[in-house]
């Protein structure tokens, strides 16, 4: 992956609808902005129960955005990152159908993974209990085959999202297929989604267990072998990201956001400065993405929370997601937890620049922020556009996650590409991607509580930011070969 920053977006959401109007974007407004693209679900349908997120045929580019050879032609102009959902495939998957048609007659038998298959001898109540849940309810559903015989299927997320036996020569050979695939089309790095799920043992979490672990490594090797980086997706205790970034290509900081709204709302960098001590740098810092803004990353380990403390106290975490709820004038409240449907209970719905009350200069700051910590930046569409929470969306799908799915025509990309925080922060980007500075080393400076000092050093280049959370006052400097020392000065 290149030392650039990278884009992270729906291709019918930003301006046009089709992979061909997303190369045009690269190639036109947004040229030079990204060292390469995150390219969310494209699979059909992208239309399903989750957003694309529950393919009927991951290898099938839905046809409303293209084809393969889009892709391809993507893949030449710029780098191209795509999901492999782990965990589980649509109800409604052409293997599904067969198995719960033919049964044990089934060429796809041994794919999919009931109840029985992990409880062969029934659950006790303490079994049930122990299985992590990232949404409220257990992760069964009972049903009614085609064939009339009744199963219980797992299914971690929602009833149309059947979970796949990954450990089954079946479920290695499905997944193994989307990478054959992929790699085909030149698509050369992959997030694996949901992959903390996909491994299940009796009387177990569940849920980034050693086992889970073990099949990250084996299908990490996998992907490997076929020229295939691996980002590997994890809303978990802050330790888990630190283990599984010694055993992969890439992780992501998602600690970073909700420490920075921390920073901000209580003017402290005290656990931000901490987590900056111990954090992987093979990682992607991220503000916000496609889901919510994630609590649990900075929180206890829920396992045992008292040998095992979050990043910051648990008052300070609930004083948090009330200030991102007033920031947003309740409109986070709306689309959060209960409130909306198919919601992860461990994240705030909320586009970030409403997360900091649309404060131009805060929000600046942030991605100044993010863009200096080692590792490779990655900017929502939403957030590249100082995007403000789709009340509208919400309110007609129901869904919390759509506040932050704005569908922008190219006519409000125009617009916002023109507005002050917008070309400020595309400045940043610039500076980030071209600055021979970030390609050297980095250090924390000595600074008081309530400020941030960060610094790069490459020969005679270099780079400092010092924010101070106290009154969001900063200096961002760059030193260049010769001695010369420009201010970088936000147009906010």
């Amino acid at each position: 992956m290149k030392n650039q920053v990278q884009l992270i977006t729906y291709v019918d959401r930003l301006g046009g609808g089709a992979l061909r109007h997303l190369g045009a974007l690269l190639a036109g407004p947004l040229k030079g902005l990204f060292g390469g693209v995150h390219l969310l679900p494209f699979f059909y349908p992208i239309d399903g129960s989750d957003a694309g997120f529950d393919p009927i045929d991951h290898t099938q580019v839905d046809p409303r955005l293209g084809d393969w050879g889009d892709i391809g032609q993507l893949a030449g102009q710029t780098q191209v990152m795509a999901d492999v959902i782990v965990n589980h495939m649509s109800s409604e998957s052409p293997q599904y159908r067969d198995w719960s048609m033919q049964g044990d007659a089934s060429a796809h038998d041994g794919l999919f993974l009931t109840f029985d298959a992990v409880f062969p001898e029934g659950a006790r109540e303490t079994d049930l209990l122990a299985i992590y849940r990232p949404r409220p309810g257990l992760p069964f559903t009972p049903t009614t085959l085609r064939s009339g015989r009744k199963a219980i299927l797992w299914t971690t997320f929602t009833p149309q999202q059947v979970d796949i036996d990954v450990l089954h020569a079946k479920g290695r050979a499905y997944l193994e297929g989307i990478l054959d695939t992929f790699a085909a089309n030149g698509i050369r790095m992959v997030r694996l989604d949901a992959v903390g799920y996909a491994i299940k043992k009796a009387g177990a979490s569940c849920f980034m267990m050693p086992e889970t672990f073990a099949f990250i490594d084996e299908f990490a090797a996998v992907a490997k072998a076929r020229g295939i980086e691996v980002l590997v997706e994890i809303h978990s205790y802050y330790q888990r990201q630190i283990e599984i970034a010694a055993r992969v290509d890439w992780v992501y900081d998602f600690a970073l956001p909700p420490l920075v709204l921390h920073a901000f709302c209580f003017h402290t960098a005290v656990p931000l400065k901490a987590w900056i001590g111990v954090r992987p740098a093979n990682a992607l810092t991220v503000l916000d993405t496609h889901d919510g803004i994630g609590i649990i990353d900075i929180g206890a380990d829920a396992g045992d929370r008292m040998a095992h403390p979050g990043l910051v106290p648990p008052d300070e975490l609930d004083a948090l997601v009330e200030s991102i709820h007033v920031n947003s004038g309740g409109a986070s409240r709306q689309a959060t937890g209960a409130a909306a449907s198919n919601l992860d209970l461990y994240q705030v719905n909320c586009t970030y620049y409403d997360a900091l009350a649309r404060n131009d200069r805060n929000y600046l700051l942030a991605r100044a922020i993010q863009f200096f910590l080692p590792g490779i930046p990655q900017v929502y569409y939403v957030g590249l556009l100082a995007g403000e929470n789709d009340v509208t969306m919400l309110r007609r799908t129901g869904v919390g996650r759509d506040i932050n799915r704005h569908r922008y025509s190219l006519e409000e990309i125009e617009r916002s590409l023109v507005r002050p925080v917008v070309r400020s922060l595309l400045e940043l980007i610039r500076l980030r991607n071209e600055h021979p500075a970030f390609q050297g080393r980095f250090s924390v400076l000595p600074s008081d509580d309530a400020c941030l000092a960060m610094r790069w050093d490459h020969g005679a280049d270099w780079a400092e930011l010092s924010v101070s959370f106290a009154d969001s006052g900063y200096r961002l400097q760059i030193g260049e070969v010769g001695g010369a020392v420009r201010d970088v000065v936000f147009d906010v």
